[in-house]
C-alpha cells in the first residue's frame, strides 16, 4: 500500500496516478476542464455526497475513517478525534446549508431566478471556471475544504498541496467523490503534490484557471502571482495579525486576562485570530499601567497548561524568538520595554510603551501596548491589509463604541476575549465570503414571453438526482420521524387539515419553509399569476396551526404581489364587499369555501364584474364547476394554486398548459416514483399508483420515500409550456376507494358520473353507513346544482355497474339526497370537504 501511495499521489479525477502521467495531464488540463464544465453541477449533488461523507466520518466504525487513519497528520489519538470531528461538522448538510444560505444567498444558487418576480430577469450565482488552489503547509483541513468551497460554487478544482504534507487531502477528497454515484464530483477535483520549486507545473495549473487562491505570507503570495493570466481573479489568504483590546473597565478583571490567555495558549498562536499584540486603553506615557497588566497578564499565561511535549520548534521559529526577545530586552535600557518570561521559555510577555502594531513571534509570545482610543484608527488603518480579529474587553457601551473603531481601522471580525479563534458556520474569512470569490454574478433579460417562465433552467434541462432508496415510509412512519427532529430543526409547526383522519403534526425550520415558499411561488408563476397586476384576497383558513393561510402569505410576499389577507370567515357578505370594495380580481382559496361564496353572494359579486383569477389548494374543481365559474361569473383563470402536504410542502405547479389534475413536479425539491397500488414495486409507464415522494432540499428533516396517500400516473413527453419538469395527473387518494359490499367503489368514479350524466357542478359527498343486514351508501349531492333524488340513483346506477350489481344482490342500500353546502361534513380546521364519511361500525 505505502509503494502504491508513494508513486501514485496525485488524485486526477477520480484515479490516483503518478508523476509521470499527471505531467502528461497537466498540458491538456484545459480541455479537460472544458470538458468537466460541460454539465452544470447541481448543488444537491454536492450537498447529499458532503452530509453522507460527514456521517461516514462521525460513525467510528465506518471503513472511512480506517482508510483515512494513515493519512492523518501526526498527533495524539485526541488530536486525530478532533480534525475528524472539525471536518465532519464542516461537510455536515446543517453547516453547508447555512454556508450557502449565507453567501449565495440560497441552497440552489445556480439556477436562474427571478430576483423580482414582476420583471422577466433572471439572475444566478455561475461558478467562475477553474479555480486553482495553493494550499498552506501548516494546516491540514485547509486543503480539501478549500475544494469543497470550489465545488459548492460549482467550479472544476485543481489543488496543490506540500511535497511535505501528507495524503489527506488527496485521500479525503477522493472519500467524497465515492459518495457520488454520478461521477459529476470526481470529474471537478484534481489534487497535485509537488514542491513550489517545481514551478512548470505550477505554471501548468494557474495558466487555464479563472481563479487562483492562495494561502500564505506575501513572498508565498507574489510567487504564485507571477503564474495567474492576466484577468484571473486572485484570492489571497495570507497571513493576517489580531489584537485584544481592553478598556479600564477590565483590566484587573480575573476573568478577561484567563479568556486572553486562553486566547494566546490556544494552537499557540498559530490561528491568524490569535492574539498577537494586546492594547490598553492608556496613554503611552502611562507605563505604570502598562507594565501592571503586563504582570498580571504574565501570570495568567503562568496559570495555562504548558504546551505539548512533542512541540518543537524549527531551527527558524526559535532563531526569530530568542531575536525578538533579546532585543526587546536591550530596549529596556532605554526605558522603551520590559520583558517577563517563564523560567523554562514557554511564554512571554513584551511590554512595549510604543503604540505601533508589531507581529509577535508567536509560540505564546505577546506584545503589551498603550492606545487611546482616540488615536486607534491613526495607529491601526496603517497597517489596516494585515488586521483579522479585534477581541474587545469592555463595558457593553465600550464594546459597541469600540467595535465601530476596531472595524474602521480595518479589522474584519470582532469577538469577545476568549473567543478570538472561535467561529459560526457560514462566517465570512478575512472580510469576504469564499463562495462569492468563487462565483460570478450573471443576469439574463428576457421579453414578454417568459412572464411564466419562473426559473430558466427548466427550459433547459432536467433536473437530474440519484434514485432515492430504503423502505417506503406511511405517516405513522413519518410522525415516528417528527418525534425525533432535534429541537433546534423545530423551529415552525404546522397541523394537517385531518381530511384523511386525525390531524398530523409536521415540523420544519425556517430555512426550509423559505426554501419550499420560495418554489411555490414559482409555481405560482408558472400558472399565470401576475404579481404587478393581480390583486389578490388570501381566503384560505387560519388558525389552529393551520398552514394554508400563513403559507399563501408567505407566497405573496416572496412574489411582491397585492394581498388583501382576509382568511375564510363565515361572513360570506362581509368578504364579498370587501372583494368588491378593494377591486379584487384574484382569489386564493379551497375550492369548496370558493363554491359557497360565489354562490351566496352571487348578486353582489356579478354585478362588481371584477374578478378575473381563481387559484385553489387543497381539493379540486369538477369540470362542471370550471364551467359554471366561467359562464355564470366570468372567471378567465382557473388554477390549482400548488399540490402539496403539510408534512412535505409543495410537490406539483400547474402551468398556463396544464389543466384538470396535471401538475408539475418540483423537481428542484423532490423526486417522485410511482408504485404498485398493492406491491411495493414501480408501476409500467402510465399506470395509475401510488405517489412517493423524496424531499431533496430540507434540512431539518429526511423524508425520503413518503408514501403520502394520494393516487396518480406519470405522463409523457415534455409539456408544451417547454418545462423539463417531469409532469403527473392526480387520480385521487387510497382513502377514496372504498369497500362496500364486497366492491371496491371509487369517489372519484360518481363526482364524474355526477358531471356527466347529471350536469351537476355542486360538491358530493359519499357516506357509509351499517344496516341491520345491509350496508347503505349515500350520495349527498349539494342543492341546487342537481335534479330530483331518484333521477339521480338512477343515472349513477346506470353508469357504474359495480353499484347497480350490489343494490340488485340485495347487498347494498343506495340513496341520494340533495342537502343545502353548509350541511356537508367538512374538517374543522382547514375547512376541506370531507369527500368519504364512514359511518359505519
Amino acid at each position: 500500500m505505502t509503494d502504491t501511495i508513494n508513486l501514485n499521489h496525485h488524485y486526477w479525477q477520480g484515479a490516483f496516478i503518478g508523476d509521470e502521467e499527471a505531467a502528461r495531464r497537466l498540458a491538456t488540463l484545459p480541455a479537460a476542464v472544458e470538458a468537466a464544465l460541460a454539465t452544470p453541477l447541481d448543488t444537491e449533488t454536492v450537498l447529499a455526497a458532503c452530509d453522507a461523507l460527514s456521517r461516514a466520518l462521525r460513525n467510528p466504525a465506518h471503513r472511512v475513517q480506517e482508510r483515512l487513519g494513515p493519512h492523518l497528520p501526526e498527533g495524539t489519538d485526541a488530536d486525530r478525534e478532533e480534525l475528524l470531528a472539525e471536518l465532519a461538522e464542516f461537510l455536515g448538510r446543517a453547516s453547508l446549508t447555512r454556508k450557502l444560505r449565507r453567501e449565495l444567498g440560497g441552497t440552489a444558487p445556480q439556477r436562474l431566478g427571478r430576483p423580482d418576480a414582476k420583471e422577466t430577469v433572471y439572475e444566478a450565482w455561475a461558478p467562475v471556471g477553474l479555480v486553482a488552489h495553493i494550499a498552506p503547509g501548516n494546516a491540514a483541513t485547509v486543503a480539501p475544504l478549500s475544494v469543497i468551497e470550489g465545488l459548492l460554487a460549482g467550479n472544476v478544482n485543481v489543488l496543490k498541496t506540500s511535497s511535505a504534507d501528507t495524503f489527506l487531502a488527496q485521500h479525503l477528497l477522493a472519500e467524497l467523490a465515492a459518495q457520488d454515484p454520478t461521477g459529476a464530483l470526481a470529474e471537478r477535483v484534481i489534487v497535485l503534490r509537488f514542491p513550489s520549486s517545481r514551478q512548470e507545473w505550477l505554471r501548468l495549473m494557474c495558466a487555464p484557471a479563472d481563479a487562483v487562491a492562495v494561502w500564505g505570507g506575501e513572498s508565498a503570495v507574489e510567487g504564485v502571482a507571477a503564474h495567474v493570466p492576466p484577468g484571473c481573479r486572485l484570492v489571497e489568504w495570507g497571513h493576517k495579525i489580531s489584537f485584544a483590546y481592553v478598556t479600564q473597565d477590565a483590566v484587573t478583571d480575573e476573568e478577561t486576562l484567563s479568556a486572553l490567555a486562553r486566547d494566546v495558549c490556544l494552537f499557540e498562536q498559530q490561528a491568524c485570530s490569535s492574539p498577537q499584540v494586546v492594547y490598553l486603553d492608556t496613554d503611552p506615557g502611562d507605563t505604570e499601567a502598562l507594565h501592571a497588566f503586563a504582570e498580571r497578564l504574565a501570570a495568567a499565561l503562568a496559570a495555562q497548561p504548558a504546551p505539548a511535549a512533542d512541540r518543537a520548534l524549527d531551527p527558524a521559529e526559535y532563531a526569530e524568538l530568542t531575536t525578538t526577545e533579546h532585543l526587546a530586552r536591550l530596549e529596556e535600557h532605554l526605558g522603551l520595554t520590559r520583558v517577563l518570561a517563564a523560567p523554562d521559555g514557554t511564554w512571554r510577555v513584551m511590554a512595549d510603551s510604543r503604540p505601533a502594531l508589531t507581529a509577535s513571534p508567536l509560540h505564546r509570545s505577546v506584545w503589551v501596548k498603550p492606545l487611546p482610543r482616540k488615536d486607534l484608527i491613526a495607529t491601526l488603518r496603517p497597517m489596516r491589509r494585515y488586521l483579522q480579529t479585534a477581541a474587545v474587553a469592555g463595558s457593553r457601551t465600550d464594546i459597541a463604541e469600540l467595535c465601530a473603531l476596531v472595524l474602521a481601522a480595518g479589522a474584519t471580525r470582532v469577538t469577545p476575549v476568549g473567543a478570538m479563534t472561535a467561529g459560526y458556520a457560514g462566517e465570512p474569512h478575512d472580510g469576504v465570503y469564499a463562495l462569492q470569490r468563487y462565483s460570478r454574478r450573471v443576469a439574463v433579460q428576457a421579453d414578454a414571453r417568459f412572464a411564466a417562465t419562473a426559473c430558466l433552467d427548466d427550459l433547459a434541462r432536467p433536473a437530474l438526482f440519484p434514485p432515492p432508496t430504503g423502505p417506503l415510509l406511511d405517516k405513522a412512519a413519518v410522525q415516528d420521524l417528527n418525534r425525533g427532529v432535534e429541537r433546534s430543526d423545530a423551529e415552525l409547526y404546522f397541523r394537517s387539515g385531518g381530511s384523511t383522519g386525525k390531524p398530523a403534526l409536521s415540523l420544519f425550520t425556517y430555512e426550509d419553509y423559505d426554501t419550499q415558499m420560495h418554489a411555490a411561488a414559482r409555481g405560482l408563476l408558472a400558472a399565470g399569476y401576475d404579481p404587478a397586476r393581480d390583486r389578490t384576497a388570501n381566503l384560505f383558513y387560519c388558525g389552529g396551526m393551520y398552514g394554508g393561510f400563513i403559507s399563501f402569505f408567505s407566497i405573496l410576499e416572496r412574489l411582491g404581489g397585492v394581498q388583501m389577507p382576509m382568511a375564510a370567515g363565515s361572513d360570506h357578505r362581509a368578504t364579498a364587499e370587501m372583494i368588491a370594495a378593494y377591486e379584487v380580481d384574484t382569489l386564493f382559496g379551497m375550492p369548496s369555501y370558493l363554491w359557497q361564496l360565489l354562490h351566496e353572494e352571487a348578486d353582489l359579486l356579478r354585478s362588481y364584474g371584477g374578478l378575473r383569477k381563481i387559484y385553489y389548494g387543497g381539493e379540486h374543481f369538477t369540470e362542471e364547476q370550471r364551467r359554471t365559474l366561467t359562464e355564470t361569473f366570468g372567471i378567465e383563470v382557473v388554477h390549482s394554486i400548488t399540490y402539496g402536504s403539510t408534512d412535505l410542502g409543495p410537490l406539483g405547479y400547474q402551468c398556463t398548459e396544464s389543466g384538470g389534475s396535471v401538475h408539475h413536479l418540483h423537481a428542484d425539491l423532490h423526486t417522485l416514483e410511482i408504485v404498485d397500488v398493492d406491491e411495493d414495486r414501480p408501476v409500467a409507464p402510465g399506470e395509475t399508483g401510488r405517489l412517493v415522494f423524496t424531499t431533496r432540499a430540507r434540512r431539518g428533516q429526511h423524508l425520503d420515500r413518503y408514501v403520502i396517500g394520494d393516487l396518480g400516473r406519470a405522463l409523457p413527453g415534455r409539456c408544451p409550456c417547454g418545462s423539463h419538469a417531469p409532469r403527473f395527473e392526480l387520480l385521487g387518494r387510497l382513502g377514496e376507494v372504498m369497500r362496500v359490499a364486497t366492491y371496491f367503489l371509487n369517489y372519484r368514479r360518481f363526482v364524474a358520473i355526477a358531471g356527466e350524466r347529471l350536469g351537476h357542478g355542486g360538491e358530493l359527498q359519499a357516506v357509509l353507513t351499517s344496516g341491520a343486514s345491509r350496508e347503505g351508501l349515500t350520495v349527498r349531492l349539494e342543492r341546487g346544482h342537481a335534479p330530483d333524488p331518484e333521477r339521480a340513483r338512477e343515472a349513477f346506477l346506470a353508469a357504474y355497474p359495480e353499484v347497480r350489481s350490489a343494490v340488485a344482490e340485495k347487498l347494498l342500500d343506495f340513496r341520494v339526497e340533495l342537502v343545502d353546502g353548509a350541511d356537508l361534513d367538512r374538517t374543522a380546521t382547514s375547512g376541506k370537504l370531507l369527500a368519504v364519511v364512514d359511518r359505519r361500525r
